[in-house]
C-alpha cells in the first residue's frame, strides 16, 4: 500500500525542478503532468500508458465535451466520491484544474495537506503553494493513487 505521506515526500523531492514542457525528470525538468508521472513511477512503478505529445495550448483545442486529462486520470487513479467543489483534498491526492469553465482540465497538482499543494507551473520551478480560493474555484477533479490510504 502506498501511504499518502510517502506520495507527498516523493513530490516534495521534486521541489526546485525547473519547468520543462512535457518533461518528467526530477531535478532536470518537468511540467505539471510530468510531476504526477514522476511521482507515479516512484510510488507505483512503470507508467501505465505513455503520455501523447501535447502542445502548451492543447486544452483549448480539445474536442468539445471531452476532458482528456481527466479521462486519462480516471483510467489509472481513483476518483473522489465527492464532486471537486465539495471535496477537501486529502494528503497525497491528485488535483485537476481548468482555467476557464468551458475548457477541459489543463493543470494538475498533488495535495500536501493543510490547504497546500505541489505543482509545476510554466515559467517557474516545482513548488509548494497554498491551495487558495482561486485554485479551489478552478478545481475540477480530485483523484487518489490506487491503494493509497486516505
Amino acid at each position: 500500500m502506498s501511504s499518502s505521506e510517502t506520495i507527498v515526500a516523493i513530490a516534495r523531492a521534486w521541489i526546485g525542478t525547473p519547468y520543462r514542457h512535457q518533461a518528467s525528470l526530477r531535478g532536470v525538468g518537468c511540467d505539471c503532468l510530468g510531476l504526477v508521472r514522476g511521482v507515479w513511477r516512484e510510488v507505483r512503478g512503470p507508467e501505465p500508458e505513455a503520455a501523447p505529445p501535447y502542445a502548451a495550448s492543447w486544452a483549448e483545442s480539445a474536442p468539445g465535451g471531452t476532458d482528456p486529462l481527466a479521462e486519462a486520470a480516471a483510467r489509472h487513479l481513483v476518483p473522489s466520491a465527492l464532486p471537486a467543489a465539495e471535496a477537501e483534498p486529502a494528503v497525497g491526492t491528485v488535483l485537476l484544474f481548468a482555467f476557464r469553465a468551458h475548457l477541459p482540465s489543463k493543470h494538475c497538482a498533488i495535495a500536501t495537506g493543510a490547504g497546500t499543494m505541489i505543482h509545476a507551473h510554466d515559467g517557474a520551478a516545482v513548488t509548494e503553494v497554498a491551495l487558495t480560493r482561486w485554485w479551489r474555484r478552478h478545481l475540477t477533479h480530485v483523484f487518489r493513487f490506487p491503494d493509497a490510504d486516505g
